[in-house]
């Protein structure tokens, strides 16, 4: 039996940056996956664009990931825009203040970022994969963890990280709970060739029970994310390319002239999670496993990155299991409150624009009228996008 002083089950971006960050380390780590490998080294296109924050930039050239990113296919994010449907005016927010002229983030493709992760960590010695099987049991004793696979084999490691999803096995193995909330809408993302210049802005516009954000590519080419009602949500992915094209561009009143998809469509129901422990004895959670975060903020993928650097840190510095238990607390407590006021935030916000009855659209109108007369608020949001 295999015996390694950190197993990480998964080995989505969190995982894998977990892996690059604890490199050079004198850890010895395995992780299980239940994919196969072919699709951790060549993953398929999967509709996600990610707004990725200063912090987050850091901590992916801290694992070597953004450096293993091609340079042509990372697009600056110049402003962002959000709009209600009812309202004369919009909440801008850019980061033209930056002395150095830096953009306000940038987007990645998902697969893209996956892919340069699986390619930085095969660099590196010093872990095993176990691809294509998935994680049967674990069992608590003396000296850390016994995990047994679905195949039968049998791992020991001392400290067990989670990072797996919002639906994490894992973390019902390890016996942790979690908040969950099924929102009842569901995302449909497509890449759309657009006529009108996106000038690297972002987007976002709620109202008429649906929500409409355009994210900004290359040059004519943007990625459109449409949140509606999930029966409205399955008929308007199961469109063919034509008719699918015609329909986003009236949900989004022609504002880009006409668009045409350029990508596979692809839905994802809207699921939030909030684990009620992030840390135990000899295990934690990181990713998603931890926070699912409601996409309106575009903030999940930054607090999984945020969660890995963090738990890396903890996990180099600590010795023995009380020494490595406190620092786990330690995680923990810093990624709660990172993580606690802005999961409830989002909550609130969701909630409110998602609601078309007046008093809701009331109260929305007066926050964001509030927000957009009020510099300092302005500046508040602007240090929370670029992180």
């Amino acid at each position: 039996m295999d015996k390694v002083d950190v197993a990480i089950i998964g080995a989505g971006p969190v995982g894998l940056s977990l892996v690059n960050l604890l490199a050079g380390s004198g850890l010895a780590l395995a992780v299980i996956e239940q994919q196969p490998t072919g699709r951790l080294s060549s993953p398929a296109f999967d509709g996600r664009e990610i707004a990725l924050t200063h912090a987050s930039r850091s901590w992916l050239e801290q694992a070597g990931i953004w450096q293993q990113l091609d340079p042509a296919a990372i697009w600056p994010l110049r402003q962002a825009s959000v709009r209600d449907r009812h309202l004369p005016f919009a909440l801008d927010v850019d980061n033209q203040r930056d002395p150095a002229g830096a953009p306000l983030g940038w987007l990645v493709s998902n697969w893209r970022i996956r892919q340069a992760a699986w390619e930085a960590a095969s660099q590196h010695e010093g872990w095993q994969l176990h691809a294509g099987v998935g994680l049967e049991g674990l069992q608590r004793q003396a000296d850390g963890w016994l995990l047994r696979l679905a195949d039968g084999r049998q791992l020991h490691a001392a400290t067990v990280i989670a990072a797996d999803s919002r639906f994490s096995s894992s973390r019902r193995l390890l016996g942790v709970g979690a908040r969950s909330r099924d929102h009842g809408t569901a995302m449909v993302v497509c890449n759309m060739r657009i006529e009108k210049d996106h000038q690297q802005v972002a987007w976002e516009w709620f109202g008429d029970g649906c929500t409409r954000a355009l994210l900004p590519l290359q040059p004519g080419v943007a990625s459109a994310v449409v949140t509606l009602p999930m029966a409205r949500a399955q008929a308007l992915a199961g469109l063919d390319e034509q008719a699918f094209g015609k329909q986003v561009q009236a949900l989004f009143q022609s504002r880009w002239g006409g668009m045409q998809a350029c990508s596979s469509a692809h839905l994802y129901p809207m699921v939030t999670v909030y684990a009620d422990r992030f840390a135990g004895p000899g295990f934690a959670l990181a990713g998603d496993a931890a926070v699912g975060m409601h996409p309106v903020t575009a903030h999940g993928f930054n607090f999984g990155l945020r969660s890995a650097g963090v738990l890396a840190r903890a996990l180099r510095g600590s010795g023995g299991p009380a020494a490595r238990d406190a620092a786990l607390a330690r995680y923990a407590r810093e990624h709660r409150l990172a993580t606690a006021p802005l999961f409830t935030a989002t909550g609130v916000v969701a909630g409110l624009f998602a609601d078309s009855r007046w008093p809701a659209r009331l109260a929305r109108g007066g926050a964001m009228a509030l927000a957009s007369s009020m510099p300092p608020f302005r500046q508040l949001l602007r240090s929370h996008l670029t992180g």
